[in-house]
């Protein structure tokens, strides 16, 4: 059984339990394990003699609780499945899916029950778990599977072959288990195989749930053998340099795919199971796939030595011969010898899109094992394609999107494990951006980003090493970026550091460091990811994006006994300037930022290296005797009487990011105290 039970422990069961919460705990149980149900899809109920309790259409089973089921009504459910709702499609599933809807008891919670919940009456047990299992279907949408079945199973399974979900599955489930009853004596089977559907399970008990589970999926498993999820597809092959490739593929299908202003997420995949399949092809084999994929991947394969402009091209062209086929742009695209890259408005949908793909990857593996892939008709999938009910699931899939002055960019912020980088990349995330927190505390930067993510949600932030003096570390943290999400909208080159003394005294391995950091590590920031901006941009000609350094305002004015600093950032605004010139052909904005004193983070406020520390060992302020007497002559030096805050320098950020006119400036936030002329 060690093959099918899911990772995590089956739950405690106790006599109190009310039937509800038993049902809440196998949902939850099931729903968690990527093996059974993906993208919160499968369906569970608990039913007593007059009341169904079915899971409402956008629960997720992973986290389901007792408000996330849907109360129905019986008595109104076994007269629907009485019911002759006529032979027109589509007059027929809109009966379907009000007569659904009028078997609400609670119509006030505004509840849209699981359109499978007349399958879930019809099931004489009390509790009934529909999953997905992944080796469930590899036989299910096999081509041999009935025959199978049968060999593996006999009379404890029964088969049931494929027809349009709603009413149709419905009324041939319902003919199904009267046949079978009526053959064997027995009230029902210990699972039912549907057709490039699933797996249903049912029992009186949670143990005959789990018992009954294990035992056909342990069945086909032994079936399957090892080494079944990808090994049917032969010797994967590789492409070169494949990270030159995905720099360029993955930028330029946010561009291609964009269907508005702004640009989709695209997450990208080279494990063994999808890097064994890119250069093969299939349809599709079930409605998840239909409604989280579409039902056609696009297939690409790069050429060797390739341009890059003749790369993104071939890729434009591909994409909209897709799109003349079969009426829309692709979800799923296969780069043969590179890997599985998947689209979505948000990183949720693109990363449940990858998900599935990979998934159904492992079960046409499965099935042509077994014997043959069985895919859907071009008429199933043209009725998923159409049917309402789906078109509802995909726009629940779709979540409510981001708002928020950042909403859907991808940032990435150096420097941003601590203090003001850190304070940036929250703030980004929190009005609705992606962030890549990048640092050489690369277990900083992971710390910070897992704690964004566990706040706002899966994916919105990744945490990644950076060494700014370096530019292959910076280009190995922007390839990680657009494998993460297929590419970035905003650089903020705010890594900085400061070795304040007299030039009298100061050692050069300090003025090598600070220059190092300040001034070359912009430039390096620039060089490694401005190629990745200019192919978003080659693929959608209306694009813009944007190259922010935060500078200082002694990038503006000089600062005594802290000169190599000041020369980094005074050097810092002619590289903006400089890179301005030459990048707004590639629809880059560079400007700079030049935040006043930023009193309350660590660079200054660290007790031991922070600049007042500093700043008062290095007796740069006359008469102060402890770091709050040098604290105070610094804010009395500013017009505002405070130092800079993050708050301030983000309006700054997002002002630079909104306007399309604009680039080479060095934007003073200091309060008043340098005031440009």
């Amino acid at each position: 059984m060690t093959t099918t039970h899911a990772t995590h422990d089956w739950p405690k069961f106790s006599a109190g339990d009310e039937p509800l919460d038993v049902i809440v705990k196998l949902s939850r149980y099931y729903g968690a394990d990527p093996s059974f149900v993906l993208a919160g899809g499968g369906n569970t109920s608990v039913k007593t003699s007059d009341t169904l309790y079915v899971k409402a259409s956008g629960a997720a089973l992973a986290t389901i609780d007792r408000d996330g089921f849907a109360k129905m009504d019986r008595a109104k459910l076994r007269a629907l499945a009485e019911a002759d709702l006529g032979k027109d499609v589509e007059a027929r599933e809109a009966k379907f899916k009000q007569a659904i809807l009028d078997a609400r008891l609670e119509p006030e919670k505004g509840q849209r029950p699981s359109v499978e919940c007349l399958i879930h009456h019809l099931i004489p047990a009390q509790y009934v778990v529909h999953s997905h299992a992944t080796i469930a279907n590899a036989l299910t949408c096999c081509t041999k599977g009935e025959a199978i079945a049968k060999e593996l199973f006999k009379d404890d399974v029964l088969w049931l072959p494929y027809v349009d979900p709603g009413f149709t599955l419905a009324q041939s489930l319902k003919a199904a288990l009267a046949q079978y009853t009526a053959r064997t004596g027995r009230g029902f089977p210990q699972a039912i195989l549907m057709a490039n559907h699933g797996l249903i399970v049912a029992g009186d008990t949670p143990d005959q749930i789990r018992a009954s589970t294990d035992a056909t999926l342990d069945r086909i498993a032994a079936r399957l053998g090892g080494d079944w999820q990808s090994g049917g597809f032969g010797a994967a092959a590789t492409q070169g340099d494949a990270r030159a490739i995905i720099n360029v593929i993955g930028p330029a299908l946010r561009g291609l795919l964009a269907e508005g202003d702004a640009l989709p997420i695209v997450t990208f995949d080279d494990s063994p199971v999808a890097i064994a399949f890119v250069g093969t092809s299939g349809g599709p084999l079930t409605p998840d796939q239909i409604v989280y994929c579409y039902s056609y991947p696009l297939s690409f394969e790069p050429k060797a030595g390739e341009k890059d402009d003749a790369l993104i091209e071939r890729l434009r062209d591909a994409i909209a011969k897709h799109e003349r086929r079969c009426g829309y742009l692709p979800k799923v695209v296969l780069v043969k010898g590179v890997g599985l890259f998947a689209a979505g408005e948000d990183y949720r949908a693109a990363d449940t899109t990858r998900l599935v793909y990979l998934d159904a990857i492992k079960v046409m593996s499965g099935a042509g094992k077994l014997g043959g892939v069985s895919y859907l008709t071009e008429a199933q999938c043209r009725f998923i394609e159409d049917w309402e009910v789906e078109a509802y699931r995909r726009q629940i899939a779709k979540g409510a999107g981001s708002t928020g002055r950042a909403a859907g960019k991808v940032a990435i912020v150096t420097g941003a494990a601590q203090g003001f980088g850190l304070e940036i990349a929250q703030h980004f995330a929190e009005k609705g951006g992606y962030v890549a927190l990048t640092d050489v505390n690369e277990a900083g930067a992971k710390q910070a980003a897992d704690d964004l993510c566990n706040k706002l949600g899966l994916g919105r932030a990744i945490g990644l090493a950076i060494d700014v003096t370096h530019g292959e570390s910076v280009f190995e943290a922007a390839h990680q970026v657009v494998r993460r999400y297929g590419g970035f909208d905003v650089v903020i080159s705010n890594a900085g550091v400061l070795k304040a003394e007299s030039v009298k005294t100061q050692p050069e391995k300090d003025f090598d460091f600070v220059t190092a950091v300040n001034y070359k590590g912009y430039y390096a920031c620039v060089q490694n990811t401005c190629p990745i901006l200019a192919t978003q941009h080659k693929a959608k000609s209306d694009y813009l994006s944007d190259i922010i350094q935060i500078n200082s305002k002694s990038g503006l004015v000089g600062s005594n006994r802290n000169f190599a600093y000041a020369g980094s950032k005074f050097g810092g605004v002619g590289l903006t300037q400089s890179f301005a010139l030459e990048l707004i052909d590639d629809g880059i904005k560079v400007n700079s930022i030049c935040p006043g004193n930023f009193f309350d983070g660590p660079l200054w406020s660290d007790p031991q290296n922070g600049l007042f520390a500093q700043y008062l060992r290095a007796k740069k302020v006359p008469g102060a005797k402890t770091i709050e007497d040098v604290r105070r002559a610094y804010e009395a030096k500013v017009p505002m009487g405070r130092g800079c805050t993050t708050a301030d320098v983000m309006k700054a950020i997002y002002y630079l990011i909104e306007q399309r006119y604009e680039t080479g400036q060095a934007v003073p936030v200091t309060g008043g105290q340098v005031m440009l002329h």
